[in-house]
């Protein structure tokens, strides 16, 4: 893959209580990728964006909620998540992004 089609895998950093104990004491940072985004490319991307080494990368297709909207059903889009663990001594800041 060139290097830009690496750069449009990682779709958004995911943010909650969650995510951010996980930075804190696993060294794990979750981000928000393409639906047809692989392991590989995940880890391509991220090593190539934030300049540090990854150890593992876990990959979680998440289903969209049904939502009401009024009297009509509603559905929000399926998305793909993915647990990204840096190697011991590399560090991610997604305040300063």
């Amino acid at each position: 893959m060139s290097q830009l089609e690496l750069m449009k895998v990682l779709v958004a950093p995911v943010i909650s209580e969650k995510s951010t104990r996980l930075a804190d004491s696993e060294n794990c940072f979750v981000f928000k990728v393409r639906r047809d985004a692989t392991k590989f490319q995940v880890k391509k991307a991220v090593e190539q964006l934030f300049d540090v080494e990854v150890d593992e990368v876990r990959l979680l297709n998440m289903k969209g909620k049904t939502k009401r909207f009024g009297r009509i059903m509603g559905k929000r889009p399926d998305w793909k998540k993915a647990y990204v663990r840096l190697k011991p001594g590399h560090e991610i800041d997604l305040s300063a992004a």
